[in-house]
């Protein structure tokens, strides 16, 4: 879910496409409710052999209707019907109008029109209905039942009248929606209306995403090449955060000669998403090649390029991002222009940074705590206690035991830079270290890298020294350690620490018996010869 809403920035608008079967694509990027994506592609191939003119008018101007233009919307009807006078659609067109400045007598004379040449057209006859519909759903009920009938007269079984019904039921009862819809692709044996798989797939993602994309793949295998059908599937892969499915399924729609280049961006950000970063920074380059100023692909350039390890690359890629004065940046930008920055050793300028993301989406909770890290890393350790403790304090009861921790170690490590300078500052961080790890302990007492950390804590407070203190939270954290044969091997770490300071400590108080214990577990954790003549020069002087 984070890779989706870092991915979701903003996409490009202009569109590459064919002429070929364009008309085709325009009036099935309409019927299934993308109006922008159908104009262009209309209007693109208004002139084309292939193009109904008269009937593309009246698409375009519905899209116009849609958009509150109603004079284009006029304009556009009136050239379908002088186009071709017995195209019923561009009656219909003119009907919506007068639907739409509430003229319902006027708008009933044009669907009279409409019909004298689609008798038997339901398609025709259900465009009525969806101008009633579109109109006002409640008021115009009756008339709506009317006109749909009319279509399932004209036509048994034909699917618009369903994919209608569909609509009127998609926002109140979602199931009986999809049901139309799927009804309606049933009917549908000439594939004339594959908006009845895109409607049933959108209806049914949020119930089944899998059953959405199954109705896809089987539209996709009945047309192949509809790219409609290439486009919504991996849309669907990508709501669904199949993001590696939904970048091999942009990568085979754009190579459609009617697909879109802001979905040539999308495979962009997909690429990268999948960790396929050469291929993205390749895609990225060439679109910038075509739009030098587009922020997007800038800031594609520069993950990619941070994603590949190549800092200095990736760092004139983020310059170029930030010095973009249209460029939309947000804290995720910032954040990983500062651990680069980090990354390359300019600490106080990757904290700038990071400083920069909490102020750019303050909502963001969880940017303190990166924040606090990059605190850290530069050294700054008070200012990494602060924000962390703040970060802490804003989720109360639900703060989770790893960021206390987190928490407990900022306060250490302030601890520890004032050993030196002043043990009093040293101390009063130590005991913040001691009262925030108690927290984490409450929480989870069985822990031992909790439990080890505490003996971290204790010997910061006693000045780097072992006391009784140190060595009792060191057999606590040995008790849950020897529970779990396994930790042997995988705590080997923490049980060498102790096991030395033990040893150091009863050596120092010249108890060699403990002395030569604790060291002879150490060699039997992590043998050296060099430690096992140590232990035979104890037993010498015993």
């Amino acid at each position: 879910m984070k890779s989706k809403i870092l991915f979701s920035l903003l996409l490009g608008s202009a569109l590459s496409l064919s002429a070929q079967q364009g008309f085709k694509d325009g009036v099935e990027y309409y019927r299934a409710d993308q109006p922008e994506e159908a104009a262009i592609i209309l209007n693109n191939t208004l002139n084309d052999a292939a193009t109904d003119q008269s009937t593309a008018y009246y698409y375009l101007g519905q899209i116009a209707l849609q958009g509150g233009d109603k004079a284009t919307a006029k304009a556009d009807f009136d050239k379908g019907v002088t186009l071709n006078p017995s195209n019923g659609y561009n009656y219909v067109g003119l009907g919506a109008l007068a639907l739409s400045d509430g003229n319902a007598s006027a708008a009933a004379g044009y669907f009279k029109d409409a019909k004298k040449n689609a008798k038997k057209n339901a398609d025709i006859l259900t465009e009525i209905a969806r101008a009633y519909f579109v109109a006002d759903p409640v008021k115009y009920a009756t008339e709506i039942d009317k006109a749909l009938a009319d279509a399932k007269k004209a036509q048994k079984n034909a699917p618009s009248p369903f994919i209608l019904e569909g609509d009127r039921l998609a926002k109140t009862n979602v199931g009986d929606a999809a049901g139309m819809y799927e009804m309606a692709a049933q009917f549908d044996t000439k594939l004339e209306h594959p908006e009845a798989y895109v409607k049933y797939a959108r209806t049914y993602f949020p119930v089944n995403p899998q059953y959405a994309i199954d109705k896809l793949n089987e539209l996709l295998k009945a047309q192949p090449n509809s790219a409609l059908a290439q486009r919504e599937l991996a849309e669907k892969y990508y709501e669904d955060n199949q993001l590696t499915r939904a970048a091999q399924q942009y990568e085979k729609y754009i190579q459609n000669p009617n697909s879109f280049k802001k979905d040539k961006q999308r495979l962009v950000g997909l690429l990268f998403f999948a960790k396929r970063y050469p291929e993205s920074y390749a895609m990225a380059d060439e679109l910038l090649s075509e739009d030098p100023g587009n922020f997007y692909m800038q800031r594609l350039q520069f993950y990619n390029k941070k994603a590949m390890g190549e800092n200095e690359a990736a760092k004139a890629a983020a310059e170029k991002l930030f010095a973009n004065s249209k460029a939309e940046l947000n804290s995720q930008d910032y954040i990983q222009y500062g651990e680069l920055l980090q990354d390359m050793g300019q600490d106080t300028l990757g904290v700038e940074m990071y400083e920069k993301a909490v102020v750019a989406s303050p909502e963001k909770t969880s940017l303190l705590k990166d924040l606090s890290g990059a605190y850290s890393t530069a050294k700054m350790y008070d200012k990494a206690a602060d924000t962390m403790a703040k970060f802490i304090a804003g989720e109360g009861d639900n703060a989770n035991p790893n960021d206390i921790l987190a928490l407990a170690r900022r306060y250490q490590n302030l601890a520890i830079s004032y050993m030196e300078t002043d043990s009093v500052a040293s101390r009063a961080a130590a005991d913040k270290a001691l009262t925030t790890i108690e927290q984490v302990i409450t929480r989870v007492p069985n822990n031992p890298l909790v439990l080890n950390t505490k003996s971290d804590i204790l010997r910061v407070a006693n000045q780097g020294e072992v006391n009784e203190d140190v060595m009792a939270a060191d057999m606590a954290t040995l008790a849950v350690l020897d529970t779990d044969p396994s930790n042997l091997e995988k705590r080997k770490s923490i049980y060498r620490a102790i096991y030395s300071r033990l040893g150091n400590y009863y050596l120092t108080h010249q108890d060699m018996e403990n002395a030569k214990l604790y060291f002879q577990k150490f060699y039997e954790v992590d043998p050296s010869e060099e430690l096992k003549q140590f232990i035979e020069g104890l037993q010498e002087n015993k």
